[in-house]
């Protein structure tokens, strides 16, 4: 995804139908159809799971919430987060 300037593809009637909406603003158009996860482009998704996991694993084993905070560089809430949220899969 790039920018480009709205003046070197829109007509001038539409800019300025736009600019009774939104002036001098940035404004995001998604691509007609193509809805996508989030992370999907990138793989961040499953990297992001992946280190869950491997999170939920290590308290499992025994790890401290303050020790995979240090560890990961997240806050404790963030860690107990990612606790909760793979306690909650498991019951299922």
């Amino acid at each position: 995804m790039g920018y480009v300037k709205a003046e070197d593809v829109l007509p001038e009637e539409v800019l300025e139908l736009i600019r009774q909406y939104i002036d001098g603003e940035l404004i995001y158009i998604p691509r007609k159809g193509e809805k996508r996860c989030w992370g999907s482009g990138t793989g961040i998704r499953d990297s992001l799971g992946f280190r869950n996991e491997t999170i939920f694993r290590k308290h499992l084993q025994g790890m401290s919430v303050h020790q995979l905070a240090e560890e990961y560089c997240l806050s404790v809430k963030s860690i107990q987060r990612i606790i909760r949220n793979y306690r909650v899969k498991k019951e299922f």
